[in-house]
């Protein structure tokens, strides 16, 4: 990345410790990972959704993983392009037996998260979903709320939060719009 980050909100090291922490909650929360299975929304939930696994998964059973994509289920959909590019939805287990935790990287306006949720709902009726993200940034225009969350950071409106991956290495960063 060229562009010069206005803060590190959170670098490698702090970002590892925000997400065993979530996974460390997730397994309190949920009295241990039987009945848990994690999603990641496509795209910056996806790598966080691995690494929450692999961090639930050092000291139990093996966790199902999956994937949303919400391109179909956006409720700007007509809006984002004349040929949109969709992705794959991948949950390869039954979402009626298990605990969903949702991740996303960056919690904003929670449209994401809602038509993530709408998309999880088309597969089946799990017995509860509960939501871990990296960065909730406010700015809320839905009522929904992270159940596990790395860090809140405040961001002004002329600025975007990114979280960046690089190699296993993540970080968040608040950048300047252009």
């Amino acid at each position: 990345m060229s562009e010069k980050p206005l803060n590190v909100v959170l670098d490698a090291d702090g970002a590892a410790r925000a997400i065993k922490r979530i996974a460390s909650e997730i397994l309190e929360r949920n009295e241990g990972p039987e009945g848990l299975a994690v999603v990641g929304i496509e795209s910056g939930g996806v790598p966080l959704a691995r690494g929450i696994t692999a961090e639930l998964g050092k000291n139990s059973a093996e966790i199902p993983i999956g994937t949303v994509d919400i391109t179909l289920y956006r409720d700007d959909f007509s809006q984002i392009s004349e040929l949109p590019v969709i992705g794959e939805t991948n949950i390869s287990f039954p979402v009626d037996e298990h605990n969903i935790i949702l991740v996303d990287d960056v919690l904003f306006t929670g449209r994401t998260v809602r038509a993530a949720i709408d998309n999880i709902y088309d597969l089946g009726r799990p017995r509860r979903i509960q939501l871990a993200v990296l960065a909730d940034r406010g700015g809320r225009e839905l009522p929904i709320q992270p159940d596990f969350l790395g860090n809140t950071v405040e961001v002004a409106d002329d600025e975007y939060l990114d979280v960046v991956y690089d190699d296993d290495k993540v970080r968040v960063m608040v950048f300047k719009r252009e």
